[in-house]
């Protein structure tokens, strides 16, 4: 995200289209560089949290209309925290995903990354971690663990999933594929969001996060579910190998679409396990604070039409998105003028 993470080889792996969404590899350092600048400025924490937030609800805007538009529907200061996480994720995801590193330096910027979440946590302060050299991201973030009471370790599991993604490896079966990488990369990411979220009165945050840990794994099957084309260009299966050999088709023959009859199947099992976790999401939504689940219903409802779309659809070379109007069908009509606001400004609402 700053100048620093620029490879010193000036080497570059280009085997990816980068997606017209991205910002790219340039365009992460310029965002870097005023931000650190501002930060550095910044006399207090909540000073500091503020400058964080809206440079996070920029990345946020940028990235994802669908989660965007959900949070909107957050009371403002955990919104503020959901941002501050979401470009937390984002950055060491584009890592791997979008900047034209070789492997090695995507290593390298993800080693420093993860050092300046390990300073930050072990700082007294936001302003503190700032000020030690700590990228305002993951020194923003790092705060949002420390209010909030989130484990630290987890980040560090989020952060292993995305190392993982740069040399991947097939998954056996679909147990594997959620402990090996579907922990790391989504039910931690679910876990932050619980702390921040918080309980109904009466209810546990055990039962929260057995929510949040069914709707992380099922989110993260959708995202496989939408995009298989590109993740076999990054080298990427999330297909795990007994679905494909109880469907009789070879990994590159499904996205090939060349059998229909497996590829329907592999499409429509996959898409069923995500519908199973998706239920069992909702059993438990009102374990979370009341305030936040308009916010969590509309989430299931946005992906579930993603899901349903890319289910009906049933082909592998083909990225679906949720269109506009669709995605506001599944929103509560009440809050419709929250969303042209929330484009024009991080700060409203309460």
């Amino acid at each position: 995200m700053t100048a620093r993470c620029v490879c010193s080889s000036g080497r570059t792996d280009e085997r990816v289209p980068v997606p017209s969404a991205s910002w790219s590899l340039r365009q992460w350092q310029r965002f870097s560089e005023r931000l650190i600048e501002r930060c550095n400025r910044a006399a207090t924490d909540d000073e500091a949290r503020r400058i964080i937030a809206d440079a996070a609800w920029r990345v946020l805007r940028r990235y994802s209309t669908s989660f965007f538009i959900v949070t909107r529907f957050l009371p403002r200061a955990k919104r503020r925290d959901v941002e501050t996480i979401y470009a937390a994720v984002r950055y060491p995801d584009e890592v791997v995903d979008t900047f034209p590193l070789q492997d090695g330096d995507k290593r390298r910027v993800l080693r420093r990354w993860r050092g300046d979440y390990d300073r930050a946590i072990a700082c007294a302060s936001l302003v503190e971690s700032v000020r030690a050299g700590c990228h305002p991201i993951v020194a923003g973030f790092a705060d949002v663990v420390r209010r909030n009471g989130i484990p630290a370790e987890h980040y560090h599991a989020f952060l292993d999933a995305m190392e993982f993604d740069i040399a991947p490896m097939p998954f056996e079966t679909f147990d594997d594929l959620i402990e090996g990488y579907v922990y790391g990369s989504a039910i931690v990411v679910g876990y932050f969001l619980t702390y921040v979220y918080g309980t109904a009165p009466g209810r546990s945050i055990t039962e929260a996060l057995q929510s949040a840990r069914s709707l992380g794994i099922a989110l993260q099957l959708t995202n496989f579910l939408r995009d298989f084309r590109e993740d076999h260009h990054r080298r990427r299966c999330y297909v795990p190998q007994q679905l494909l050999r109880e469907a009789g088709v070879a990994y590159d023959e499904f996205l090939a679409g060349t059998d229909r009859r497996a590829t329907d199947y592999v499409i429509g099992r996959y898409a069923q396990i995500a519908w199973d976790y998706y239920r069992d999401a909702q059993k438990h939504l009102d374990a979370f604070d009341p305030s936040c689940v308009p916010a969590i219903s509309a989430c299931i409802a946005v992906y579930g039409e993603l899901t349903t779309m890319l289910e009906h659809q049933r082909d592998p070379q083909r990225r679906a998105s949720v269109p506009w109007r669709r995605k506001f069908a599944c929103l509560p009509p009440s809050k419709y003028w929250v969303v042209p606001l929330s484009l024009i400004t991080p700060e409203y609402g309460k």
